[in-house]
């Protein structure tokens, strides 16, 4: 199973969804899950893990089991992989049993160009890293998960289950 998660804020709350699917190219969730909390981390420049890690962790929590690759909305590394990003705190956090692609949607700092993933006819690029996989392998299986635009449909459809779930 490959699981993708975002995560979404308001008004002191935070709420994590996350999409089940089988296969790159599924244009439809196997099955989704909600996470919410009120306990929420303060925003710190570079430790922006410290907010989003918890609730991640919890949305995971309600799995039958882990996945063997997870999708989040950020990166694994920064600067060259010299510092940890997202990715390689849930890698952590997970014993390194579960395998972790990033998929951000802007350029932070010095990212490589080698990162960037071009979907479809778009030139504005996403930009992948990856622990636990191989960083090629996990750019094309962005670049081959099911989607006219640049943003793949089950992404697409993880960021606005998370910000349609506010109870």
């Amino acid at each position: 199973m490959i699981f993708a998660v975002d995560v979404d804020y308001r008004e002191g709350k935070a709420v994590a969804a996350g999409i089940a699917f089988n296969d790159w190219e599924d244009p439809v969730p196997a099955n989704t899950f909600i996470a919410q909390t009120d306990q929420v981390e303060e925003y710190q420049p570079g430790e922006f893990y410290k907010r989003e890690l918890p609730i991640i962790l919890l949305l995971l929590a309600q799995l039958p089991q882990l996945p063997e690759i997870i999708v989040i909305d950020g990166y694994v590394y920064l600067n060259h992989h010299q510092k940890a990003g997202l990715g390689l705190h849930l890698y952590n956090a997970l014993d390194a049993k579960v395998a972790i692609i990033g998929v951000a949607k802007s350029r932070f700092q010095d990212i490589p160009s080698e990162t960037e993933v071009l979907r479809s006819d778009s030139n504005r690029p996403l930009f992948v890293t990856a622990i636990g996989i191989d960083e090629s392998e996990a750019r094309d299986c962005i670049k081959k998960m099911h989607g006219d635009h640049r943003l793949p449909t089950i992404l697409k459809a993880v960021d606005r289950l998370c910000r349609d779930s506010y109870l």
